[in-house]
């Protein structure tokens, strides 16, 4: 069979991959006592009103947030713009669980801010005065929308600035304002970016953890965390985590068929010059206010605070423990982008030489742990490789040996695999990018010349597709150290990542003792904002 190694390889491949995701359906058939009915009949109307609340409250503040944003940046001379263009996406970057200590400590009964009204109006107790409580449903929904809004404000800038500019000259000669051209054309031509942007954002805050934690309020996710450890019932929190999984695809499902019906020819034909309305009196520092106070308020407050508490708590900080905990991040971050990078291209390269559905298939299964919510992969991790542990163990002591005991939950393998299924999507998307511009003349050439199919990877694609390669590496690597869900659940014992450091911090309202390693986490995640804005920037002039 033609190309049957290549095949073989990357179906295996996507299979292992896929394996946490059968693992967890099979896992949710199978019996857990009575612990799932009474969690049906006691809480988990709860667990499902307050994670619907918390996702409808987060994607309409993201809306809020992101789409005014995006067109003044795009569409209009807002001082400052060139800046913003990128400083907009900065609290990508930032952790939504220091954002949620940090404006706590700052909003609460006792922080400062209260306590200067109090000073001021002479109140005394809080029967005096109301003020919004921060650790409640809608303040985690305003902090995770304050980190998580950069998607919808990204997405939409970069559909704004590729929309004719032919389309808007004629609306406005039709007589619209630039408000009537924004309501009416820009918004509509821009909707299905800003339905990918919205489907990002719920799957986000669907897979949020830390943030509702600190919070105390019961979601789905800490469902999953609290069953699986607080009860030890893995089977009912694969069935909590099956419901996470099904709201997710229904997500992907309904974005995909708000889509499906529209059709858009209007893309920039390049030779036109970009469109910019002026901005003129109050309506002009309006809008730079509303763009550098998000800023302000989504990385530019928490990062300061963070930077004070680093230096101030420097010594106490700098410790062995933070920098083994900081060598863990590194080691497995760079083993899961390595590992990462090879499957891509060994996936990738088998699509290019089938071109047929039989290669396309394993891309698309390998690629599908990318949706899950850490907790409910590290769930779907678990079940397998507690199930391997086991039969491990019985073969060993069935020949009479001592078994290894727990060879994969209890070691780094569980947390690596966890972090690969989630993250591998990144790594084939930047390389079957990349792949996609190689013309086939190339390999055509190179069968000419007598070349087999490993020496035409190594002297066709791999060069080429270096870049994105590279690229796709990186985005695994960020992604890897800034991971807490799976890391709290597939850790070994006595073993720490930078996120589980700074989280133990944080959940002891210490953060000034984790400042310094939450600095390192936001300064590499900035690497790959930094080289996504590079890429879109040529369309921003």
């Amino acid at each position: 069979m033609k190309n049957f190694g290549w095949i073989t390889g990357s179906w295996a491949s996507a299979l292992l991959l896929a394996l946490p995701v059968l693992a967890l359906v099979f896992s949710a058939f199978s019996a857990d006592g009575d612990l799932f009915s009474h969690l049906a009949d006691t809480v988990l109307f709860d667990y499902l009103a307050n994670t619907l609340g918390l996702v409808v409250g987060v994607v309409l503040l993201s809306l809020l947030f992101g789409v005014p944003t995006a067109w003044l940046v795009a569409m209009c001379q807002v001082p400052g713009r060139r800046s913003l263009q990128w400083a907009l996406m900065l609290p990508m970057a930032m952790p939504s669980y220091i954002v949620a200590y940090v404006y706590t400590d700052l909003l609460d009964y006792s922080g400062p801010l209260q306590a200067w009204l109090r000073q001021l109006f002479g109140w005394s107790s809080p029967a005096d005065y109301w003020f919004p409580a921060i650790r409640s449903l809608g303040g985690a929904a305003w902090v995770l929308a304050l980190v998580l809004f950069p998607y919808v404000y990204l997405l939409t800038r970069a559909s704004f600035l590729e929309q004719s500019v032919s389309l808007i000259h004629s609306s406005r000669l039709l007589g619209c304002s630039p408000w009537q051209s924004f309501r009416r054309l820009s918004l509509p031509l821009a909707r299905p970016a800003i339905m990918v942007a919205v489907s990002l954002v719920a799957m986000e805050t669907l897979a949020d953890f830390a943030t509702v934690h600190f919070f105390a309020i019961n979601t789905l996710t800490t469902a999953v965390y609290d069953t699986w450890l607080g009860y030890g019932s893995l089977a009912t929190a694969a069935k909590l985590s099956c419901l996470m999984l099904l709201a997710v695809v229904l997500l992907i499902a309904l974005e995909r068929r708000s889509r499906s019906r529209q059709q858009v020819f209007q893309k920039s034909m390049g030779h036109e010059q970009p469109l910019r309305y002026p901005l003129k009196g109050i309506r002009r520092w309006l809008a730079a206010i509303w763009c550098w106070g998000l800023v302000l308020a989504g990385f530019g407050l928490p990062f300061v605070i963070l930077l004070d508490y680093g230096v101030r708590y420097f010594e106490l900080s700098w410790t062995p423990e933070f920098v083994r905990f900081a060598g863990n991040s590194l080691a497995i971050s760079a083993l899961t982008a390595l590992l990462a990078m090879g499957i891509a291209l060994l996936l990738g390269f088998c699509r290019r030489l089938d071109g047929g559905f039989k290669s396309l298939l394993p891309l698309r299964i390998a690629a599908m742990g990318y949706a899950m919510p850490g907790t409910v992969l590290a769930i779907g991790v678990l079940v397998p490789l507690t199930a391997l542990d086991f039969a491990i163990n019985d073969l060993a002591e069935w020949l009479g040996r001592q078994g290894p005991g727990l060879l994969l939950t209890g070691t780094l393998t569980a947390i690596v695999f966890g972090y690969l299924v989630r993250f591998v999507a990144i790594a084939i998307g930047s390389v079957e990018s990349s792949m996609g511009k190689i013309s086939p003349s190339l390999d055509m050439a190179a069968r000419s010349l007598g070349q087999g199919d490993g020496a035409m990877l190594r002297r066709v694609p791999l060069p080429l597709v270096r870049r994105g390669l590279f690229a796709g590496a990186m985005l695994v690597f960020i992604e890897s150290m800034k991971e807490l869900p799976a890391a709290l659940l597939l850790r070994p014992f006595n073993f720490d990542t930078l996120a589980t450091h700074v989280y133990q911090f944080v959940s002891d309202e210490m953060l000034e003792r984790g400042a310094l390693g939450a600095i390192v986490i936001v300064l590499v995640g900035l690497l790959p904002l930094i080289w996504v804005n590079r890429n879109l920037d040529g369309a921003g002039h």
